[in-house]
């Protein structure tokens, strides 16, 4: 299953049914389970771990070292779950000390040109469209959705099942469950189209926009919605979520928009 004009090192390790187009490289020290396909011109570096059944299409570059000039040559690694879809020229940066790797998940799909920088982690089910640029040490959960020629600043989260608008400039975290738009990048509505695509109930969807209301809405300052949320809102996992995600943010949640902003551009 590998083609004759394809290079791999002897040490990689290569399950015997995954597909190697022609010039492919794959270096040392990689490992590629079963069920996947390399395209053309593909180039696999030293520390990709591969999981089952995915899609390296032509042009990728996985597992550089970082574009981080703190990185010493240290032993780091790329590490990619199942069925995930890597499109035409994404680049995949490997991990630095920080965290010795950058995680991808399981059934992700991202789209051409797509960069993910080092110590990244990637939940399950998220989409990068084309061109989305994450810098290193950014925190994505699953069923995120981040739109085309979107940037995201270092360090950044991106909670569970949020939407960032195409061309959006992600600077601080993004809360679960949001969509979010416009310039500086805010709080737009509840991502509502998507949690009905996956099972949320309208009872479940409810709940979570009225946390957003209290939020966003109600001009409280973050620290009393939280206060009124504990208070008065019914506790449920969609709830404890958005209170956990708000707690552990290091660099502050998305502002809503306010017309001020516009107000500013005219």
């Amino acid at each position: 299953m590998i083609q004759p004009l394809a290079y791999v090192h002897p040490q990689a390790i290569v399950a015997n049914n995954v597909i190697i187009d022609p010039f492919v490289t794959i270096e040392k020290n990689v490992e590629i389970e079963e069920g996947t396909w390399i395209g053309h011109h593909a180039t696999i570096m030293e520390g990709a771990r591969i999981g089952k059944n995915c899609r390296v299409f032509p042009g990728a570059v996985i597992s550089a070292i970082p574009q981080d000039l703190k990185f010493d040559g240290e032993e780091t690694t790329v590490h990619i779950g199942n069925n995930t879809t890597i499109r035409e020229f994404v680049t995949v940066n490997r991990g630095t000390k920080a965290s010795y790797k950058t995680v991808i998940g399981n059934n992700c799909l991202l789209m051409a040109y797509v960069h993910v920088a080092h110590d990244c982690v990637i939940g399950n089910n998220v989409i990068l469209a084309n061109a989305a640029t994450l810098a290193g040490h950014i925190e994505i959960h699953d069923w995120a959705i981040v739109g085309g020629l979107a940037a995201v600043h270092q360090f950044v989260k991106i909670g569970a099942h949020s939407m960032i608008s195409g061309g959006g400039m992600a600077r601080k975290d993004i809360p679960p469950y949001t969509k979010a738009a416009r310039e500086p990048l805010s709080y737009v509505g509840v991502n509502s189209i998507g949690l009905r695509r996956r099972g949320f109930t309208t009872e479940q969807i409810n709940h979570i926009q009225e946390i957003y209301r209290i939020i966003y809405l109600k001009n409280y300052n973050v620290s009393q919605a939280i206060s009124i949320i504990e208070a008065d809102v019914p506790a449920t996992p969609e709830r404890d979520e958005i209170l956990s995600f708000i707690a552990t943010s290091t660099r502050g949640i998305m502002k809503g928009y306010s017309s001020l902003y516009s107000n500013n551009r005219d």
